[in-house]
């Protein structure tokens, strides 16, 4: 049986899973890529562990939180930026990662000297809704869900 060829944005999201796995030890539920023009953003959806989940019920524990996962990023985000690399063929200039601690969600964002503004809405928008046609130039994007 033939295995179909994962689109970019497929692989990133494996790759990514994988990564805050092995960084945290915690699955996030389902990741999605998107790239528009120099800017990749991977956000993850349900990676907070329990623990930090209640700790983030405080201003203060959320706060801890957000800073502990914006550290441990910077500090191993290395080999993550190499596989984007890998598999996109272009080098990764900067990176970061910001914390929603209401929701879980842990958004990484790869970019060239561009200020990114990153908006979790509270649920999807059609893409038909959104873009009129279905399809929006220069944006791709590609969830995974695990079981």
């Amino acid at each position: 049986m033939e295995m179909p060829t994962l689109t970019m944005a497929q692989q990133i999201a494996q790759v990514a899973s994988a990564f805050e796995q092995q960084r945290t030890g915690h699955m996030p539920s389902s990741v999605t890529v998107v790239l528009s023009d120099n800017t990749l953003v991977v956000t993850l959806h349900g990676a907070l562990s329990p623990a930090e989940k209640a700790l983030a019920q405080s201003p203060d524990g959320a706060a801890q939180v957000q800073d502990f996962h914006r550290q441990l990023f910077t500090s191993s985000s290395q080999s993550l930026r190499e596989e984007i690399k890998r598999i996109t063929g272009v080098d990764v200039r900067e990176a970061t990662a910001e914390v929603e601690t209401a929701t879980g969600t842990v958004v990484q964002v790869f970019t060239t000297g561009t200020m990114v503004q990153v908006f979790l809405l509270a649920h999807g928008i059609p893409t038909e809704t959104w873009s009129g046609n279905g399809i929006e130039s220069g944006i791709g994007s590609s969830p995974v869900t695990h079981p």
